[in-house]
């Protein structure tokens, strides 16, 4: 695939657009430039020695969803301001690899986004839509979030899995809520493909999806054969304990390991569009995809997640809030993948943003990706903060 391989940004724009998103005025534009210039410079300086990643990689088999198209009617949606979609282009045009930005007012419901439209691995984003599954369930009765679970050593499956050091020979005894904050907060697999089992596996996610009208958004096999195959593997149980995949992964020729992880980038099963993504989160915050309480519980377990702190959260002013979930791909050097952060930013004001950077693959270090993901919350929090001071200023004159 190529590394430098960048898209446009595609809007719908109609004529007249939000008072608020017409009064963005030369000082907002000013200040958004000179950020976005800031951010650029400082991604191609720095150039800090990026420590390694653990490894999160992907599927074979294709998943097809419905096609379905955007539910809302094209006139009543406002156009981005012009600052940030201008800003949001630049730093995905800068950034070395192949990246994906898009941003939505959860509020005015206009997007501003860089390669949209593309599809871009998930990784652990894909915890959210599992979460969702089961919270859904949980609103429909199917399951109680007290409902009991068994954890034991043939559920265990790789990489980031903490709950793995709690399972003995007669298994760890916990419930599905449990399972759900560690999903949610700590990126545990292990945990999230349980939850993933309790709610009827792929195709409930798949249904959640179809019934909530969400497209280019895929949803894989689960973790285990999701890894094991990015990797050029056949994933077995013996794999899920102490280092037995990293030591068959390395055991691989690099040119197997090359064609498995390249088929995956370039039809990623577990995929999804940017544009897709913030348009479901902005569902979320209206209570449109859960009831109210399960809205609720999700969005604070959301606000406390330990992983990525110094991605898109780092850019995150004093006053805002983010709730948000990662995702980390495996590398095969000098490569990284599927490096991503999506969540929902919200301002003093209660006005609140829906953010999602998908970082494909990249040869960049680890700072330089935080700069570009910290680029990004910095200018929506500016924007916003400089287009509410004009429409303050026009309406007192």
């Amino acid at each position: 695939m190529n590394m430098n391989r960048v898209g446009s940004s595609k809007r719908i724009i109609k004529r007249g657009g939000s008072r608020k998103g017409r009064h963005v005025l030369a000082g907002a534009i000013g200040f958004l430039a000179v950020a976005g210039a800031i951010g650029v410079s400082a991604m191609r300086s720095s150039r800090v020695e990026a420590r390694s990643v653990a490894p999160i990689p992907a599927p074979q088999t294709v998943v097809s969803l419905p096609g379905f198209g955007p539910q809302q009617n094209s006139s009543e949606v406002t156009p981005a301001p012009p600052a940030l979609a201008a800003l949001i282009s630049t730093l995905g045009v800068q950034f070395g690899g192949h990246v994906g930005i898009a941003v939505r007012s959860v509020e005015e419901g206009w997007t501003a986004s860089f390669n949209g439209n593309d599809l871009f691995p998930q990784q652990s984003v894909s915890k959210l839509w599992v979460a969702m599954t089961m919270l859904d369930a949980v609103d429909r009765g199917k399951i109680s979030l007290q409902t009991p679970v068994t954890i034991r050593t043939q559920d265990l499956t790789l990489f980031h899995q903490p709950i793995a050091a709690m399972v003995s020979e007669a298994g760890y005894n916990t419930n599905i809520q449990s399972l759900f904050v560690r999903a949610m907060t700590q990126s545990d697999n292990t945990a999230n493909d349980s939850v993933l089992r309790s709610v009827g596996g792929s195709d409930a996610v798949r249904g959640f999806l179809a019934r909530r009208f969400i497209s280019n958004v895929r949803f894989g096999p689960g973790e285990r054969l999701l890894q094991s195959q990015t990797a050029g593997l056949t994933w077995s149980q013996d794999m899920a304990m102490g280092r037995t995949f990293y030591a068959a992964r390395a055991n691989l020729p690099k040119s197997v390991r090359e064609k498995a992880l390249n088929d995956y980038l370039a039809n990623p099963i577990d995929g999804a569009a940017p544009n897709a993504i913030v348009r479901a989160l902005s569902k979320l915050k209206r209570g449109e995809m859960l009831s109210p309480s399960s809205t609720e519980l999700l969005l604070e377990t959301m606000g406390q997640a330990r992983t990525g702190p110094q991605r898109v959260k780092g850019g995150v002013p004093a006053g805002w809030h983010y709730v948000h979930k990662t995702g980390t791909g495996q590398e095969l050097a000098p490569r990284s993948t599927g490096y991503n952060d999506v969540g929902i930013m919200t301002g003093p004001d209660g006005s609140s943003y829906a953010i999602a950077v998908m970082i494909g693959e990249t040869t960049r270090p680890i700072p330089e990706r935080w700069m570009l993901m910290q680029s990004v919350s910095r200018a929506v929090a500016g924007l916003h903060q400089a287009s509410s001071g004009s429409s303050i200023a026009a309406a007192s004159r």
